[in-house]
């Protein structure tokens, strides 16, 4: 476990705020102040500066690792639920010096992982289903476009296997796109919402992903493989010899089933 260390001779709330000021975070009413400390005093310029560079540092290793999706979402978790506690203030957190002493190991330490993940897994191979799931919590890149020729379906296909337009029998619209890539693999995945709720469909080019270790069911003819993910409902099945991964957080199982196996009369090939 990495052991806690404090810049010598700052106080906890000096700790703090460079932590803040560093990632970003610290709020503005006390921003310029915090500033106008760093540029007058040394000792908190010299500090700021580690600070700095060890976000920096972070933050490029999270870029470039080619460690599954879903270890890099768990970072993003970690930092957004840190920048959360930070808004909620001092009732929420366990105290302010903690800020810079926690932070910074606990992420170096999820990157580390994330590297040796990556030397250890073949390019190519021996990714899961799961590691697909960041990027059904990531922004939309572009509009989804209905094929103006067929209404049950999307202009955005992978390799051939089109994506449905769920709108006209389901009501769940399709209002975005991203595109991802997992290993050298095009990954590509269209949002749809109905009544406040979202869900992402994505279709993972290449070779099958490794499945989870669930019961497969079978409905309309075709095998899905419902299961939960921290929290979230993911069914994930083939089509086109493709793995497809359909999930959302608060809709049923029952409802992604149906989803996942409906044809279009058709339309939808499988």
């Amino acid at each position: 476990m990495t052991e806690r260390q404090e810049e010598p001779g700052l106080s906890p709330e000096e700790e703090a705020d460079l932590a803040a000021l560093a990632d970003g975070r610290l709020d503005p009413a006390r921003r310029a102040a915090v500033e106008a400390r760093v540029a007058a005093e040394p000792e908190l310029a010299a500090a700021f500066e580690r600070q700095r560079l060890a976000v920096a540092a972070i933050g490029q290793a999270v870029e470039k690792t080619s460690a599954p999706l879903a270890l890099r979402a768990r970072i993003e978790r970690l930092e957004a639920e840190t920048g959360r506690g930070r808004r909620l203030g001092r009732v929420r957190r366990r105290g302010p010096a903690r800020r810079l002493s926690w932070l910074i190991p606990a992420v170096a330490a999820m990157v580390a992982a994330a590297l040796l993940v990556a030397l250890v897994l073949p390019l190519g191979g021996g990714f899961t289903v799961e590691d697909t799931l960041a990027a059904a919590t990531r922004p939309i890149d572009s509009p989804a476009m209905p094929d103006p020729q067929n209404d049950k379906l999307l202009r955005e296909q992978v390799d051939g296997v089109r994506f449905p337009n769920f709108a006209g029998k389901f009501g769940w619209r399709a209002v975005g796109v991203r595109v991802d890539e997992l290993e050298g693999r095009d990954m590509r995945t269209v949002f749809y919402e109905r009544g406040g709720q979202r869900i992402a469909y994505t279709i993972v080019a290449g070779e099958q992903l490794e499945w989870p270790d669930v019961e497969p069911t079978v409905r309309e003819g075709v095998k899905l493989r419902p299961f939960d993910e921290e929290g979230r409902e993911v069914v994930t099945w083939l089509r086109g010899g493709q793995t497809c991964v359909l999930s959302g957080d608060g809709v049923s199982s029952a409802t992604l089933m149906e989803l996942a196996a409906w044809k279009g009369m058709g339309s939808v090939k499988f």
